[in-house]
């Protein structure tokens, strides 16, 4: 393209890869949750006592698991950081925190939503309720702090600390249900004796789990890609800054 630098960035190659393989999964993904809302509203029974409210089940156990993978990815990421200081480790538990905090946002949505109808309440500060709130509110302060101080290592530092520790609050989430009588109903699927749902309930989870996963992964590489080029952006203008002259679309691929 016409004013860019001829000497392209090592890693245009991996960011072509990187959209090439969200392209791909957002394609799967899409089939796949078109399948599993079929399913939700023409396959799966409806639930005895709770009615057809009973199918945000389908979305709301996804979103929870996809937010845990997220911030588990976070936990992992920010940990590497910490230790090798690998700059794109940084970047995947950035763009993976951002998911988990829409995935989860989406938990807390929905939940109340079906506790409405089922509990006759919007909310119960129950053990797994508050919980998951917490969660929302220290994945939230990860990026609070990542632009708390005005040294952008010393965030980054400071907000890999937080996704760490953050993520302790998971297996807390998890097991709340058997550690502390809860309104929040027990699981019906995750189970180690195994499930007492329907099969066509398990089936319909299943196919649901599947498509939000592979969304999630789809929207992940996306936004890699965009906070990659954003960081070599930042880096131009910094060298044009210092290199007064300098295009700051020196070094930029698009």
């Amino acid at each position: 393209m016409n004013g860019i630098n001829n000497n392209v960035p090592a890693d245009t190659g991996p960011l072509q890869g990187l959209r090439r393989w969200s392209v791909g999964l957002g394609l799967l993904a899409a089939a796949t949750l078109v399948a599993s809302f079929w399913m939700i509203f023409f396959y799966a029974p409806t639930e005895r006592e709770m009615g057809i409210v009973q199918r945000i089940f389908y979305v709301h156990v996804p979103s929870a698991l996809v937010a845990y993978l997220a911030f588990g990815i976070v936990a992992l990421c920010s940990l590497g950081y910490l230790w090798l200081r690998d700059e794109r480790l940084d970047t995947v538990a950035v763009c993976a925190a951002e998911l988990g905090v829409i995935f989860a946002t989406i938990v807390l949505l929905t939940g109340p939503l079906w506790g409405k109808i089922a509990w006759g309440a919007w909310w119960v500060w129950d053990a797994r309720t508050s919980l998951t709130l917490l969660l929302w509110f220290i994945y939230v302060g990860y990026f609070i702090l990542r632009s708390a101080t005005e040294s952008p290592e010393r965030g980054k530092r400071f907000a890999a600390i937080l996704g760490v520790v953050g993520a302790a609050d998971i297996p807390l989430i998890h097991m709340s249900v058997q550690w502390f009588r809860t309104q929040h109903p027990k699981p019906v699927v995750l189970k180690p004796e195994g499930p007492t749902a329907a099969p066509e309930m398990v089936q319909t989870l299943l196919v649901s789990m599947l498509g939000f996963t592979l969304l999630f992964f789809s929207l992940l590489l996306a936004r890699m890609v965009v906070e990659k080029l954003s960081r070599r952006l930042d880096a131009a203008r910094v060298a044009a800054t210092l290199r007064p002259g300098t295009p700051l679309t020196q070094g930029v691929s698009v």
